[in-house]
Protein backbone atom coordinates (compact mmCIF):
# COMPACT_ATOMS: atom_id res chain seq x y z
CA UNK A 1 0.00 0.00 0.00
CA UNK A 2 1.40 3.43 -0.96
CA UNK A 3 1.51 5.88 1.29
CA UNK A 4 1.36 9.53 0.83
CA UNK A 5 3.17 10.67 3.39
CA UNK A 6 7.23 11.24 3.40
CA UNK A 7 8.85 9.26 6.05
CA UNK A 8 11.89 10.04 7.49
CA UNK A 9 14.63 7.81 6.27
CA UNK A 10 17.97 6.95 7.78
CA UNK A 11 19.43 8.29 4.64
CA UNK A 12 17.19 11.48 5.23
CA UNK A 13 18.65 12.14 8.69
CA UNK A 14 22.35 11.80 7.74
CA UNK A 15 22.08 14.79 5.50
CA UNK A 16 21.23 17.11 8.34
CA UNK A 17 22.96 18.89 10.77
CA UNK A 18 23.02 16.62 13.99
CA UNK A 19 25.37 14.27 11.06
CA UNK A 20 26.63 11.01 11.27
CA UNK A 21 27.09 10.37 14.93
CA UNK A 22 23.83 10.98 15.72
CA UNK A 23 22.66 8.58 12.96
CA UNK A 24 24.84 5.69 13.88
CA UNK A 25 23.38 6.39 17.71
CA UNK A 26 19.65 5.44 16.01
CA UNK A 27 21.09 2.52 13.73
CA UNK A 28 18.39 -0.15 16.04
CA UNK A 29 15.43 2.85 16.10
CA UNK A 30 12.19 2.64 13.92
CA UNK A 31 12.67 5.67 11.84
CA UNK A 32 9.07 5.56 10.23
CA UNK A 33 7.81 7.52 12.79
CA UNK A 34 5.47 9.24 10.53
CA UNK A 35 5.53 12.13 8.82
CA UNK A 36 7.59 15.31 9.13
CA UNK A 37 6.68 18.27 10.50
CA UNK A 38 4.82 20.95 8.49
CA UNK A 39 5.81 24.74 9.11
CA UNK A 40 5.58 25.03 13.15
CA UNK A 41 5.10 27.79 15.74
CA UNK A 42 5.85 27.38 19.43
CA UNK A 43 6.28 29.18 22.47
CA UNK A 44 8.15 29.58 25.12
CA UNK A 45 8.51 32.50 27.75
CA UNK A 46 11.22 33.28 29.63
CA UNK A 47 10.73 35.70 32.71
CA UNK A 48 13.50 36.88 34.90
CA UNK A 49 13.93 39.43 37.97
CA UNK A 50 17.11 40.25 38.82
CA UNK A 51 15.87 40.72 42.53
CA UNK A 52 14.84 37.03 42.81
CA UNK A 53 18.09 35.89 43.98
CA UNK A 54 21.84 36.55 45.59
CA UNK A 55 24.41 36.58 43.39
CA UNK A 56 25.64 33.36 45.12
CA UNK A 57 22.36 31.38 44.69
CA UNK A 58 21.92 30.82 48.42
CA UNK A 59 18.99 32.94 48.97
CA UNK A 60 15.79 33.26 47.15
CA UNK A 61 13.04 35.76 47.32
CA UNK A 62 9.72 33.91 47.89
CA UNK A 63 7.65 36.46 47.35
CA UNK A 64 9.28 37.53 43.67
CA UNK A 65 9.73 34.14 42.84
CA UNK A 66 5.80 33.53 43.11
CA UNK A 67 5.20 36.71 40.96
CA UNK A 68 7.61 35.49 38.45
CA UNK A 69 5.58 31.83 38.07
CA UNK A 70 2.46 33.31 37.64
CA UNK A 71 3.68 35.42 34.58
CA UNK A 72 5.22 32.28 33.16
CA UNK A 73 1.88 30.41 33.25
CA UNK A 74 -0.14 33.48 32.60
CA UNK A 75 2.14 34.16 29.50
CA UNK A 76 2.17 30.63 28.56
CA UNK A 77 -1.16 29.95 28.30
CA UNK A 78 -2.37 34.05 27.57
CA UNK A 79 -4.92 33.96 30.45
CA UNK A 80 -4.78 37.36 32.51
CA UNK A 81 -4.90 35.72 36.10
CA UNK A 82 -2.90 33.12 37.16
CA UNK A 83 -5.55 30.78 38.80
CA UNK A 84 -7.19 31.04 34.91
CA UNK A 85 -3.88 30.18 33.90
CA UNK A 86 -3.19 26.67 35.84
CA UNK A 87 -7.25 26.03 35.17
CA UNK A 88 -6.00 25.70 31.27
CA UNK A 89 -3.22 23.12 32.07
CA UNK A 90 -4.33 21.23 35.20
CA UNK A 91 -7.97 20.12 36.40
CA UNK A 92 -9.49 19.80 40.17
CA UNK A 93 -9.40 16.28 39.11
CA UNK A 94 -6.36 15.32 37.98
CA UNK A 95 -3.53 13.71 40.15
CA UNK A 96 -0.52 15.72 39.34
CA UNK A 97 3.18 14.60 39.23
CA UNK A 98 5.87 17.17 39.46
CA UNK A 99 9.34 16.15 37.77
CA UNK A 100 11.63 18.40 39.70
CA UNK A 101 15.63 17.06 39.78
CA UNK A 102 16.62 17.79 43.58
CA UNK A 103 19.07 14.70 43.59
CA UNK A 104 20.99 15.14 40.68
CA UNK A 105 23.85 17.71 39.27
CA UNK A 106 22.61 21.53 40.03
CA UNK A 107 19.47 20.75 41.56
CA UNK A 108 15.82 22.32 41.18
CA UNK A 109 15.58 25.09 43.71
CA UNK A 110 13.30 23.78 46.86
CA UNK A 111 11.89 26.85 46.84
CA UNK A 112 10.78 26.58 43.19
CA UNK A 113 8.89 23.12 44.05
CA UNK A 114 6.98 24.34 46.87
CA UNK A 115 6.08 27.56 45.22
CA UNK A 116 4.50 25.65 42.42
CA UNK A 117 2.73 23.24 44.89
CA UNK A 118 1.15 26.15 47.19
CA UNK A 119 -0.33 27.19 43.33
CA UNK A 120 -1.77 24.11 42.88
CA UNK A 121 -3.43 23.93 45.98
CA UNK A 122 -4.66 27.68 45.45
CA UNK A 123 -6.61 26.65 42.31
CA UNK A 124 -8.02 23.54 44.36
CA UNK A 125 -6.17 20.46 43.52
CA UNK A 126 -5.90 18.29 46.63
CA UNK A 127 -1.96 17.96 48.35
CA UNK A 128 -2.77 14.18 48.00
CA UNK A 129 -3.46 14.62 44.33
CA UNK A 130 0.04 16.46 44.06
CA UNK A 131 3.27 14.10 43.37
CA UNK A 132 7.21 14.48 43.70
CA UNK A 133 7.26 11.80 41.21
CA UNK A 134 11.28 12.29 41.10
CA UNK A 135 12.02 10.96 44.88
CA UNK A 136 13.14 7.70 44.47
CA UNK A 137 10.78 6.00 46.23
CA UNK A 138 8.32 7.34 43.78
CA UNK A 139 10.05 6.72 40.26
CA UNK A 140 6.98 4.51 39.87
CA UNK A 141 4.15 6.45 41.18
CA UNK A 142 3.90 8.19 37.98
CA UNK A 143 1.78 5.15 36.91
CA UNK A 144 -1.01 6.93 38.74
CA UNK A 145 -0.51 10.14 37.35
CA UNK A 146 -2.82 11.68 34.92
CA UNK A 147 -0.80 15.20 34.32
CA UNK A 148 2.98 16.12 34.75
CA UNK A 149 4.72 19.20 35.48
CA UNK A 150 8.44 18.91 34.37
CA UNK A 151 10.48 20.86 36.61
CA UNK A 152 14.36 20.94 36.14
CA UNK A 153 16.91 23.36 36.50
CA UNK A 154 19.21 24.11 33.46
CA UNK A 155 22.56 22.39 33.38
CA UNK A 156 25.09 21.33 31.18
CA UNK A 157 25.31 17.36 31.75
CA UNK A 158 28.75 15.28 30.97
CA UNK A 159 26.82 12.31 29.45
CA UNK A 160 24.46 14.00 27.54
CA UNK A 161 25.42 17.63 26.53
CA UNK A 162 22.52 19.16 28.07
CA UNK A 163 20.84 17.26 31.57
CA UNK A 164 17.65 19.55 31.80
CA UNK A 165 14.17 18.90 29.74
CA UNK A 166 14.46 15.89 27.64
CA UNK A 167 16.57 14.25 29.91
CA UNK A 168 14.48 14.39 33.14
CA UNK A 169 12.32 11.96 32.86
CA UNK A 170 15.02 9.29 32.19
CA UNK A 171 14.51 7.33 35.38
CA UNK A 172 10.94 6.69 34.10
CA UNK A 173 12.74 4.35 31.58
CA UNK A 174 13.99 1.88 34.26
CA UNK A 175 17.34 1.88 32.42
CA UNK A 176 19.12 5.17 32.84
CA UNK A 177 22.24 4.34 31.78
CA UNK A 178 21.10 2.82 28.25
CA UNK A 179 20.52 6.67 27.72
CA UNK A 180 23.87 8.15 28.03
CA UNK A 181 26.67 9.09 24.90
CA UNK A 182 25.51 8.79 21.65
CA UNK A 183 22.29 6.53 23.25
CA UNK A 184 21.55 10.44 24.51
CA UNK A 185 19.92 10.84 21.22
CA UNK A 186 17.19 8.36 21.72
CA UNK A 187 15.79 10.11 25.28
CA UNK A 188 13.03 11.12 23.09
CA UNK A 189 11.99 7.26 23.33
CA UNK A 190 11.11 7.85 26.89
CA UNK A 191 8.22 10.51 26.22
CA UNK A 192 6.30 7.80 24.61
CA UNK A 193 6.05 5.30 27.13
CA UNK A 194 2.97 4.77 28.27
CA UNK A 195 2.95 5.99 31.67
CA UNK A 196 4.64 9.08 30.27
CA UNK A 197 3.00 9.90 26.93
CA UNK A 198 0.85 12.79 26.46
CA UNK A 199 0.76 13.50 30.00
CA UNK A 200 3.18 16.42 30.66
CA UNK A 201 1.35 19.92 30.78
CA UNK A 202 4.05 21.94 31.18
CA UNK A 203 7.70 22.93 31.37
CA UNK A 204 9.16 24.83 33.78
CA UNK A 205 12.96 24.80 34.34
CA UNK A 206 14.13 26.83 36.86
CA UNK A 207 17.36 28.96 35.93
CA UNK A 208 17.46 31.10 38.49
CA UNK A 209 21.35 29.86 38.87
CA UNK A 210 22.17 27.35 35.82
CA UNK A 211 25.16 25.36 35.46
CA UNK A 212 26.89 26.23 31.80
CA UNK A 213 30.02 23.37 31.87
CA UNK A 214 29.04 20.09 32.35
CA UNK A 215 30.15 18.40 35.74
CA UNK A 216 30.52 15.62 37.12
CA UNK A 217 31.38 17.76 40.14
CA UNK A 218 30.07 21.72 40.33
CA UNK A 219 32.64 23.80 38.91
CA UNK A 220 31.64 27.25 40.70
CA UNK A 221 33.18 29.29 37.49
CA UNK A 222 30.54 27.98 35.56
CA UNK A 223 27.23 29.01 37.78
CA UNK A 224 25.98 32.11 37.68
CA UNK A 225 22.83 34.35 38.40
CA UNK A 226 20.74 34.19 35.29
CA UNK A 227 17.22 35.00 37.64
CA UNK A 228 15.27 33.20 35.16
CA UNK A 229 12.35 30.72 34.64
CA UNK A 230 11.81 28.93 31.70
CA UNK A 231 8.75 28.14 30.41
CA UNK A 232 6.49 26.04 27.51
CA UNK A 233 4.40 23.41 26.49
CA UNK A 234 6.61 22.31 23.98
CA UNK A 235 9.66 20.00 25.49
CA UNK A 236 11.53 20.10 22.50
CA UNK A 237 11.64 24.01 22.15
CA UNK A 238 12.27 24.74 25.95
CA UNK A 239 14.79 22.21 25.50
CA UNK A 240 16.50 24.50 22.19
CA UNK A 241 16.28 28.13 24.07
CA UNK A 242 17.79 25.89 27.18
CA UNK A 243 20.86 25.21 24.67
CA UNK A 244 20.92 28.68 23.37
CA UNK A 245 21.22 30.13 26.68
CA UNK A 246 23.78 27.56 27.90
CA UNK A 247 26.24 27.80 24.77
CA UNK A 248 26.02 31.25 24.39
CA UNK A 249 26.97 32.04 27.95
CA UNK A 250 30.10 29.35 26.93
CA UNK A 251 31.16 31.87 24.09
CA UNK A 252 31.19 34.64 26.02
CA UNK A 253 33.09 32.98 28.98
CA UNK A 254 35.88 32.32 26.49
CA UNK A 255 35.24 34.47 23.57
CA UNK A 256 34.63 32.12 20.85
CA UNK A 257 32.31 29.35 20.14
CA UNK A 258 32.39 26.90 22.99
CA UNK A 259 29.92 24.19 22.21
CA UNK A 260 28.28 22.09 24.90
CA UNK A 261 30.11 18.77 24.62
CA UNK A 262 29.34 15.98 24.16
CA UNK A 263 26.94 17.19 21.48
CA UNK A 264 23.33 17.54 22.52
CA UNK A 265 22.09 14.45 20.13
CA UNK A 266 18.35 14.44 21.84
CA UNK A 267 17.56 17.70 20.79
CA UNK A 268 16.66 17.47 17.36
CA UNK A 269 16.14 13.98 17.19
CA UNK A 270 13.33 14.29 19.61
CA UNK A 271 11.82 16.89 16.82
CA UNK A 272 12.39 14.77 13.44
CA UNK A 273 12.67 11.54 14.53
CA UNK A 274 10.44 11.29 17.95
CA UNK A 275 7.75 14.22 16.66
CA UNK A 276 7.83 16.01 20.49
CA UNK A 277 8.10 19.34 19.33
CA UNK A 278 10.17 21.89 17.63
CA UNK A 279 14.07 22.32 17.78
CA UNK A 280 14.57 25.36 15.60
CA UNK A 281 15.03 28.43 16.91
CA UNK A 282 13.44 30.24 13.62
CA UNK A 283 10.36 28.20 14.57
CA UNK A 284 10.10 28.95 18.51
CA UNK A 285 8.46 32.82 19.56
CA UNK A 286 10.53 33.61 22.25
CA UNK A 287 9.11 35.44 25.36
CA UNK A 288 11.07 37.57 27.77
CA UNK A 289 9.79 39.83 30.41
CA UNK A 290 11.25 41.08 33.20
CA UNK A 291 15.49 41.95 33.37
CA UNK A 292 16.98 42.37 30.24
CA UNK A 293 20.40 42.35 30.94
CA UNK A 294 22.83 39.72 29.27
CA UNK A 295 19.37 37.50 28.85
CA UNK A 296 21.53 35.34 25.64
CA UNK A 297 18.16 34.73 23.82
CA UNK A 298 18.30 35.52 20.05
CA UNK A 299 16.09 38.19 20.16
Amino acid sequence: MKNKKRLITRRDFMRGTVGAALSASLLDVEWAFGAENKARSSLVTVVRNEKVMDAEGSTVDAKILREMLDQAVMLTTGEKNAKDAWLRLVKPKDTIGIVPTFHRLNPTHRELYNILVSSLKDIGIPENQIKNVEDGSNWWGIDTCTTLISLPALKAHWLTGIGTVLKNYIMFSGRPTHYHGENSAKLGEIWHQPNVKGKTRLVLVDALHPLCDKGPQVDPRYKWAYNGLIAGTDPVAVEAVCVRILEEKRRVLRGEPWRLSPPPLCLEAADRVYHLGTSKLDEIKIQLVGWQKDHLLPI
